[in-house]
């Protein structure tokens, strides 16, 4: 299963599209993710039709994305896998500690908010924060991620888009 992962595209109140380098990525996952800071409800609808989607509330996000369907914070079962899913995941300091402790069934926690991209796999718990594929701020480059999810196991994969 291939599962796209966005966050932090804040394509409407920047004035920003998601770069071409991203859709191909989009149009052939068979889920897709967003982290939050949607800002723009016209986005969701267009990758709804791609592949199902799930989406959380950001910091940035107003009541027409919340509208759109996106709640605070998610969970669900993907190919065997339990993913939860929020905007803010706090400061780096003991954030494996807090995101088990606020959701220990979850083999993935996805988040966004600070656009530097996390894919962290340890003592069973994969923190993955996909960056933002429209506005890197202090991150290397702006970025997505692909969670592929077979036979119950999970890898993250971020890259340049």
């Amino acid at each position: 299963m291939k599962v796209a992962v966005l966050a932090d595209t804040h394509t409407h109140g920047l004035s920003r599209s998601l770069p071409a380098g991203a859709w191909p990525y989009l149009e052939t996952a068979d889920h897709i993710l967003h982290a939050g800071d949607v800002t723009d409800p016209p986005l969701l609808d267009e990758l709804r039709v791609l592949a199902p989607l799930t989406v959380v509330m950001g910091n940035c996000d107003s009541g027409d994305v919340r509208a759109w369907g996106a709640t605070d914070e998610a969970s669900l079962e993907l190919g065997g896998v339990r993913v939860s899913m929020t905007h803010d995941s706090g400061l780096p300091r003991n954030r494996r500690a807090r995101m088990s402790a606020r959701w220990p069934r979850a083999r993935v926690v996805v988040f966004g908010h600070s656009h530097l991209p996390c894919n962290e796999d340890a003592d069973g718990l994969l923190l993955f924060n996909p960056g933002s594929p429209t506005w890197k701020r202090l991150a290397p480059f702006s970025s997505m991620g692909i969670l592929w999810i077979a036979d119950g196991r999970v890898e993250g994969d971020i890259f340049p888009v």
